[in-house]
Order: structure tokens, then sequence, then C-alpha cells
């Protein structure tokens, strides 16, 4: 069966059960087996584009069901899980464990100093005490960062460049999120030094989102920067629709926001992104030390505007924004 004919419910086996495949099957077919801890509670599968992750393993020759399969954690939200999921997994004798935040990549070290670790991350690994360098990480470890949580200066400059006017500034974070408290203080720093001022808001899950949306019209912020985070991506349906609902001007880390109806994004190409990501998880997977491995840094940024969207907010976006973006969706 060809990947891009995967039936809909296959996929929604692979990706949304806590054990995709019973471990007496797993032993009889003597396949690898991924762990991974979702930090969420849909138990999708990591990176930007799980649809690009899965078929560059196939190309690389680990096809799923046949010669890979994935045990599959969900924390929801909940940092103080991660320790006992990890243990789980490292009972299982995983092949390898895939990290998708720092502090999932610092507590699969602390389970385990022989299983293969790789991260996918926006953050620098070095600073966050993960590797000890990119050529050479050393240990178990090794992975992939975007740089993805270091973009916010930009994003709020794109802000101000698309909404001009307004002084008034509101970014989203969610409070779970072990990266919150340094993206606030970044952004912070960034909005003050520019003259901004910026409130923050928070929502950790659905119930707090239409309640933090309230808030954030009521102050009526010129425009919205949405955090880098992965419970408001698998929730970005609802993130547009409450930003279209209170007419509020916002800026997100990832395309398939836009894509959804959102204004505009700025980040990491995330087809490369969780492309790098497979290729990692295939070599170690092939036989490659994870500590010899280098870290793979994400080198293509794009910019992608829905002028649709713009019109309905009654912004009129610049030639020269227009000329600078990656894709403009009509």
């Amino acid at each position: 069966m060809q990947f891009d004919r995967l039936k809909r419910r296959d996929l929604i086996a692979v990706i949304g059960g806590v054990a995709v495949w019973p471990l007496a099957a797993r032993a009889q077919q003597a396949m690898p087996v991924i762990g991974f801890v979702d930090p969420g509670s849909t138990g999708a599968l990591p990176g930007q584009r799980p649809d690009i992750f899965l078929r560059t393993l196939r190309e690389e020759g680990f096809i799923l069901g046949r010669s890979l399969a994935f045990d599959i954690r969900k924390a929801d939200g909940r940092t103080d899980a991660l320790p006992a999921l990890m243990q789980e997994l490292v009972q299982r004798h995983v092949a390898l464990i895939l990290a998708s935040s720092p502090l999932a990549a610092r507590t699969a070290k602390a389970a385990t100093s022989t299983i293969p670790i790789v991260f996918g991350i926006g953050e620098d690994p070095i600073k966050e005490g993960i590797v000890m360098s990119f050529n050479q990480p050393g240990g178990n470890i090794t992975g992939v960062t975007n740089f993805g949580n270091q973009l916010i200066p930009k994003q709020l400059e794109l802000l101000r460049e698309l909404v001009p006017g307004p002084r008034v500034f509101a970014m989203l974070v969610n409070p779970n999120n072990p990266n919150a408290e340094p993206d606030t203080n970044a952004a912070l720093a960034v909005a003050g030094s520019s003259g901004i001022e910026l409130r923050i808001f928070k929502a950790g899950n659905d119930a707090e989102l239409p309640t933090a949306f309230d808030a954030v019209s009521a102050e009526r912020p010129g425009a919205l920067l949405v955090g880098v985070d992965n419970v408001f991506r698998q929730r970005r349906g609802l993130i547009v629709a409450l930003a279209s609902r209170h007419a509020v001007p916002a800026i997100y880390a990832r395309r398939d926001f836009v894509e959804a109806g959102g204004l505009m994004s700025y980040g990491t190409d995330g087809i490369e992104d969780s492309r790098q990501l497979a290729l990692c998880v295939a070599r170690i997977l092939k036989g490659t030390r994870p500590g010899d491995l280098p870290v793979m840094q994400a080198n293509k940024l794009e910019l992608v505007i829905n002028l649709k969207t713009a019109k309905a907010l009654s912004l009129e976006v610049s030639p020269m924004l227009l000329a600078r973006a990656d894709e403009v969706i009509e």
C-alpha cells in the first residue's frame, strides 16, 4: 500500500493510540519501536508535518507497520507526568526515544544513558543543557533545532510593520509549557526596547482559550503574537476562529495557522524540519551513534500572509511586505 494512499483509519491508529502495536506483534515482526511522549492529549506524532516525517522514514527503508512501529504516550499537558512516561518507554526497551521539548529531552536523558534519544525543538540545545556541542553532542542524544523560539523579535517587527499605529500588543502563551516564562521574558524585553507595551495572556486548554481571547479583546490591543506551543498548534482551528471572531490581527510561528485562515506566520519550513528529524532518526536506526551525529539546524525561514484574512480585518498589506513574503494566500 502506497503511503500517499494510507487510509485515514490506519493513520489514526498510528498517531492516536497510546500503544500502536501490541508488544507480541512487535516482537514477532522484530521491528524497531520508536517511543514518544506527546506533551498534549492527541497522541500525535512529533514535528510540524507528521506526513513528511513518515514519508521520509519510508524513503529511508522504514515502513510503518512492516519495519517500524511507534509507542506513543500522552502527557495530557502535565509536565510532571514526563518522568514516569519516559520510564515506561525505557522499560519497554524501545529502539529510540523522540523528544519534542527541552524538558522532554532532559527527562529522557535522566531516564536512560543507553537508548538513543532524538530531539526536535525550537531552542538552543547547548543553552538548554541537552548537548555539549552542535558538532559532537556526545552521549546518547542528538537531534534537530529550528530556533523557532528565538524568532519572537522578528515576529514582533512584522506585526509592527503590518499594524503600525497601535503601541499596545498582546501575547498568548500556554502557562503549562516549560518555555512559556523564557519566551515571555524575551518578548517583553524586545517589546520594551521597541517602545511597545506587551500584555501577556494565558491559556492551557480548550476551555481557557475563549476566556483568554475575551480578555485580549477587552484590552483592544493592536495585534496578537501567539506563542510557540504544541497545544496551540493542535488547536489552531479554534485559535484562528477566535482571532477572527474578535477581529484581532495575529501572527503565528507555523504556516498551518495561516492555511487554516490565520493572518500571518513567520517561522521555519515545517516540511524541511520534519524531513531532517526523520533523517536523523533513520541514521541512528541504521547504526550511527547519536553522540557522533551533529545536531541539525534549520536554515530556511518563511513568511506566509493570508490576504483574504487581511481584507476581512481591513488591513492593507504594504507592497514591500508582500514582496518579502514566501507565499501569499488569496
